[in-house]
């Protein structure tokens, strides 16, 4: 009887703190992206306590890895190319080494040097004119993740050609995410769900119970979702050429650059990678564009737990093999 009268107070308690609970949410711009972070607390005074961590803990982010910031580690090793090795942060090193695996594991299909290239193309309605092509081949001579030199003695990044760039723009967010999400678990937020405009790190579940739901955008029509799917402990990113890109004669280029040929990937408008983390998701949804449909889901399908849908220029819906859903939007 004593047992059970503890299991019940057990219980009585597990329920008063989960009508405790309610899910806050606040929009912001940081990264020059859109945020949304939601979740899970008290009162309103501690929702907004822990929102502004989260925002602090991106700012700082934003510090290190930004390559427009002059100040940041990320430009000084761009600025030292072909001049000196320079000295980082552990939290640098180890971001661009993990980047440099995942740009071997895509076969450099995601490659962290892309960013001089990248420099180089407008996508943001200013211009209706690409490259020329020498500048083009210009550029694509100094991408490459392999010649990145790392010394783990000296935690030292060194890009060996003059002009060489690293950038995260491919990766960067989804690391906000990761770390925002490891940020409120440390203190004690139980559920939420961090999304950094598209790369989205989620936990936990809504006070009700209730699993979180992620509504995929239709790349043809944005105003509308063409699937719902339930997220929890994991990561979802979706990348998509309908918000950033160029028309040059009638003719659609999205913003995302194939490393190998400095030219704008073609084929897929819209891909969604789910992962564990963020950080990995956010690399390989640009990655996959720069695959192509065929090879990105063969490739995805050699994975543990990873999945992805893609949708192609007709608007052909394609899955790993651990998904289903409608072939078409």
């Amino acid at each position: 009887m004593k047992r059970f009268f503890v299991a019940f107070l057990t219980f009585l308690f597990a329920l008063t703190s989960a009508k405790a609970q309610a899910v806050f949410q606040r929009s912001f711009v940081k990264m020059g992206s859109a945020f949304d972070l939601t979740l899970v607390a008290k009162n309103q005074t501690e929702a907004d306590r822990l929102i502004e961590a989260a925002i602090a803990e991106i700012d700082r982010i934003e510090r290190l890895i930004s390559s427009w910031d002059q100040a940041s580690e990320t430009s000084l090793v761009n600025r030292m190319a072909g001049k000196q090795p320079v000295k980082v942060s552990k939290e640098l090193y180890d971001l661009v080494f993990r980047a440099k695996a995942i740009a071997q594991m895509t076969e450099g299909a995601f490659d962290p040097t892309y960013a001089s290239v990248d420099k180089i193309w407008t996508f943001d309605g200013s211009s209706v004119q690409q490259p020329k092509a020498e500048i083009i081949s210009a550029t694509v001579a100094k991408i490459g993740f392999e010649k990145l030199v790392f010394d783990p003695l000296e935690s030292s990044l060194y890009l060996p050609l003059q002009g060489m760039k690293i950038g995260f723009g491919a990766i960067g967010k989804g690391y906000a995410a990761d770390r925002v999400k490891s940020l409120l678990q440390k203190q004690g937020v139980t559920a939420g769900i961090v999304n950094a405009s598209g790369d989205m790190s989620a936990w936990g579940s809504q006070p009700n119970g209730k699993t979180w739901q992620v509504g995929l955008v239709n790349p043809k029509n944005k105003e509308k979702v063409f699937a719902w799917f339930p997220i929890s402990n994991q990561a979802v990113v979706t990348s998509g050429d309908y918000e950033k890109f160029l028309m040059i004669d009638n003719k659609r280029h999205g913003h995302i650059i194939n490393p190998k040929t400095g030219y704008p990937s073609q084929g897929v408008i819209s891909c969604t990678v789910f992962a564990p983390k963020a950080e990995l998701a956010d690399a390989l949804s640009t990655a996959l564009f720069v695959m192509g449909v065929e090879t990105g889901i063969d490739f995805i399908n050699q994975l543990n737990q990873v999945e992805a849908i893609m949708i192609d220029d007709d608007g052909k819906i394609f899955t790993s093999k651990n998904i289903s859903i409608d072939e078409t939007i």
